[in-house]
């Protein structure tokens, strides 16, 4: 940021807009709130420096899904007490152990990935959906206890980042600062995402109210139908947002369009009763 003044950045002389940093989260994809958020002034920062801070974060017994750029077959063989899934790139170099399931549609192998001390037993799982094959990666070695579909279809459900990052980054407003301050900047990020987490708490009981899942709720509306609510309460129309959107919910256009069933949607995922 090289405009400033003593006491705070002034971003508005700026003659190109600089980055304010760099954000990365660990989200919950049962309740689609965020776990763990970190906040990197760097904004060039490389995703492989948040490594360490994951494996404190994660739980034992956890089932981590990452994204593509956190490819790292060392921090992948310190992943001891939780199972991964990643995304394989196209040209991962493996050999071949053992074959578990090979067909037109599904391939399910047990490869050694890695050299030296990195080197280690992976699952490497290729599924053709709509004539092109996706390849995943998984530390689960047994096929019994992790399917090869249900790899793929929970490597599916890693979207719902980019989902909470389009709620709180378009939908909230994070895409714009108020200020050019560190402080400032940091007071905003934090007081976006406990708004964030207030909406998906007041768009969860919306659903249950309405016997629905979760998914089938669009939180962009919850959130644009309490203009309505604020409006009905002024008039002492309604005193309860959550009774009066679900009461609501078809006009407001709270309740999804049904969209084309995916074979690698696992429906029961956001369901904490049976995910």
């Amino acid at each position: 940021m090289p405009c400033y003044t003593h006491r705070e950045l002034l971003l508005r002389d700026c003659e190109k807009h600089p980055l304010a940093g760099k954000m990365v989260a660990v989200l919950d994809l049962c309740s689609w709130l965020p776990r763990v958020i970190w906040f990197e002034q760097d904004a060039q920062a490389s995703d492989q420096r948040f490594w360490p801070r994951i494996l404190q974060a994660v739980p034992a017994g956890a089932l981590l899904i990452l994204d593509l750029g956190f490819t790292n077959f060392k921090m992948y063989a310190q992943v001891t007490t939780a199972t991964f899934i990643t995304r394989a790139k196209s040209n991962l170099s493996f050999q071949v152990k053992k074959v578990y399931l090979c067909t037109s549609q599904v391939e399910d192998l047990l490869v050694w990935i890695g050299t030296g001390a990195d080197r280690q037993l992976v699952r490497l799982i290729k599924v053709r959906y709509q004539g092109k094959w996706y390849r995943y990666l998984t530390n689960e070695l047994d096929p019994s206890v992790l399917p090869a579909l249900y790899v793929a279809a929970l490597y599916r459900q890693r979207w719902r980042i980019e989902d909470a990052y389009n709620g709180v980054k378009r939908l909230l407003g994070l895409a714009y600062f108020w200020n050019g301050s560190q402080y400032g900047v940091q007071l905003q990020v934090w007081a976006t995402w406990i708004l964030y987490a207030v909406l998906v708490d007041l768009t969860d009981a919306v659903a249950e109210v309405l016997s629905r899942p979760f998914v089938d709720i669009s939180l962009e509306m919850v959130y644009r139908s309490l203009y309505y609510f604020s409006q009905a309460l002024r008039r002492d129309e309604a005193t309860d947002p959550i009774a009066y959107l679900a009461a609501n919910a078809t006009w407001l256009g709270i309740i999804k369009r049904p969209r084309k069933r995916s074979p690698l949607r696992l429906l029961n995922l956001t369901n904490p009763s049976g995910p």
